[in-house]
């Protein structure tokens, strides 16, 4: 690939250009040149838009696409275009497909969706044999096929024993361990968060309480066994302080929160309205306050739009019935810029590869091209012709987002609006 991008401000801490706005001639994949005014001898395509800022290519770690086993929900090849064109060059893919994404050749699957693509795929694989939580899967074969991580998507480990010899097994090989906060007898059959609403609504509660002994009995686990730990999709001001404490201790310990967890509470529940059914269940402003200031001070470590797509039947039923779950990606940089400054949204959706043992590839001459292409200013309501997914459950209907997405340019191709 050989462009010319032009006029772009640069938002990458790891390059000697951030902050600056600068022309970015592209040969052959690799950046060959950075600076103001380039010219463009060779009639290279020329890459403008209207305020144009640019940064690494942004990822998702927690992004389900239903391919294999549910293609009604979603195909890999529309997954990969929503994900480019909501600005992500590359994705972690979980397990829950049909069949469970749980043996070497299911990852080599997902990888082999994702040749000559934009957009990157990284599976993560099954931590246990089909997702039911009683034998460890090959960990160790999937992780030399690809795998990043493992993680029964959702599901909770109900053994704690199975969860100490996965922590202590993957340790051999630095395999990351996922596992979901949730004591599902704690749990119950509760469908939202228990508080005044879920009692005023006549719905059953899932309390604070459910996730919040999960996490402390994953931690003890943890410091009792070594390895590396993410918790995925935290919810909760307990949550937090429970990680952070355990950070203090240098337990090698991660988290993350869904985008949503951060913008809507419980009260967005009382109309029923399935949109906004999903696990971790929405709490409280005091959550969100406390996992917001735990994203700012490092101790939530990553957000993702925890992107799951779900057939309109599992959603347009009663709510004590309907599936949990939304798709995020096309609302993820949107809502956001709405919550943190524009430093702080993209360093959120591109500095936490590392945990996932993905390079970064800053904006310096010599360095392959991976960028996502966007703009900050503006705002827009959300609704349907801006969904790219098959499914159409998103949780920020209606909502006012911030900024504007036009692509990605990487692994020499580009998907751009």
């Amino acid at each position: 690939m050989n462009i010319l991008i032009k006029s772009a401000k640069i938002i990458d801490p790891e390059s000697e250009f951030n902050e600056t706005v600068q022309d970015i001639l592209v040969e052959n994949g690799l950046i060959s040149n950075i600076g103001l005014g380039l010219d463009n001898p060779n009639n290279y395509k020329e890459i403008t838009f209207e305020n144009l800022h640019i940064s690494q290519g942004w990822f998702d770690s927690s992004v389900s696409f239903g391919e294999p086993g549910f293609e009604e929900r979603e195909t890999i090849a529309n997954g990969i275009k929503t994900a480019a064109l909501s600005g992500f060059t590359a994705v972690g893919v979980n397990s829950n497909t049909n069949p469970i994404i749980d043996s070497s050749t299911h990852v080599a699957f997902i990888k082999s969706k994702s040749y000559n693509s934009p957009v990157d795929l990284y599976p993560i694989g099954a931590l246990t044999k089909q997702s039911k939580g009683e034998d460890l899967a090959e960990l160790f074969d999937m992780k030399n096929s690809g795998a990043k991580a493992f993680y029964d998507y959702k599901k909770t480990i109900r053994n704690p024993n199975l969860l100490k010899i996965a922590l202590q097994y993957s340790s051999n090989f630095g395999g990351l361990v996922c596992s979901f906060p949730q004591e599902n007898k704690i749990a119950g059959s509760g469908v939202m968060n228990e508080n005044i609403t879920s009692t005023s609504l006549g719905l059953k509660g899932n309390p604070a309480l459910a996730e919040e002994m999960q996490v402390a009995r994953d931690l003890f686990l943890l410091e009792y066994t070594g390895g590396k730990l993410h918790i995925p999709t935290i919810s909760t001001a307990k949550s937090v302080a429970l990680i952070k404490a355990a950070k203090a201790k240098k337990l090698d310990v991660s988290c993350s929160v869904a985008i949503h967890n951060l913008v809507f509470t419980d009260e967005s529940l009382t109309d029923f309205d399935t949109r906004f059914k999903v696990t971790p269940p929405l709490r409280t402003q005091a959550d969100i306050d406390a996992l917001i200031a735990g994203v700012l001070d490092g101790t939530v470590d990553m957000v993702t739009s925890d992107h799951n797509p779900l057939d309109i039947e599992l959603k347009k039923i009663e709510f004590d019935h309907a599936a949990y779950g939304s798709i995020g990606l096309e609302s993820a940089f949107g809502a956001l810029l709405n919550i943190f400054s524009l430093n702080d949204t993209v360093r959120l959706l591109t500095m936490h590869k590392k945990r996932f043992g993905i390079s970064s590839n800053p904006l310096q001459i010599g360095e392959p091209l991976s960028v996502t292409l966007f703009n900050p200013e503006g705002t827009y309501v959300f609704s349907k012709a801006h969904i790219l997914s098959k499914s159409k459950n998103t949780i920020f209907k209606d909502y006012p987002l911030k900024g504007h997405v036009y692509g990605i340019i990487s692994n020499n191709s580009s998907v751009l609006k």
